[in-house]
């Protein structure tokens, strides 16, 4: 491995926990997802979000220079579109919160993980920020131009290792405060919390 691939590989990663590391929405979701349905399932979706980086990377690495301007010429629908989303994903999210508690005995709707990898995965995708912050990065070049195939490779390679590490690290604080969290009031306040920071993040997308 050349020094100029294993530079890449850091500045990938550096990259990856700078996008991940700001617990937003998706992060809560991801504790959430831990705290109620367990390990399995957040770590399913925190994947989701994994992938989208680095989607977005590969985009990013391939036509950074291009892809900056051309998102700021269609943020206002961009930024309406997203927040629309997620509200109604927030929404969504906080119903356990006013309807009844399941009957004793039976067992509360889970969310599987391939439903978590899909849901988070479309939530971080409808997030163009991501995406400008990748394009915008290359563009910079503040690690340096990214131009044999195989550093450009390195770098996406670092941005969704550093970005899984961190989602699946959510997922075990999340799966961890499950067993505190897995009575009816337990459920009720992570919905209410999840859903609350994700219609902050609509309310953050439209106001830009």
């Amino acid at each position: 491995m050349t020094a100029s691939v294993v530079s890449a590989l850091l500045a990938g990663m550096a990259a990856g926990l700078a996008v991940a590391v700001p617990v937003g929405a998706i992060g809560a979701l991801l504790v959430t997802l831990g705290a109620r349905d367990g390990w399995r399932t957040a770590a399913a979706g925190g994947l989701g979000a994994a992938s989208v980086d680095g989607v977005y990377a590969v985009a990013a690495v391939l036509a950074g220079a291009v892809l900056a301007p051309a998102l700021v010429d269609w943020r206002d629908p961009l930024r309406w579109g997203s927040a629309l989303v997620l509200t109604l994903v927030g929404v969504w999210l906080m119903r356990p919160a006013w309807t009844p508690p399941p009957p004793p005995g039976a067992a509360p709707a889970r969310w599987s993980p391939a439903r978590a990898y899909v849901t988070v995965l479309g939530l971080t995708a409808v997030n163009p920020a991501t995406l400008v912050y990748f394009a915008a990065l290359i563009a910079g070049r503040p690690f340096g131009a990214l131009e044999a195939v195989s550093a450009r490779a390195a770098f996406v390679v670092g941005v969704v290792v550093a970005s899984a590490a961190w989602q699946l690290a959510l997922a075990t604080a999340g799966a961890t405060a499950g067993r505190w969290l897995v009575g009816p009031r337990g459920r009720r306040w992570t919905a209410i919390i999840g859903g609350g920071l994700v219609l902050a993040l609509a309310v953050r997308t439209a106001i830009g």
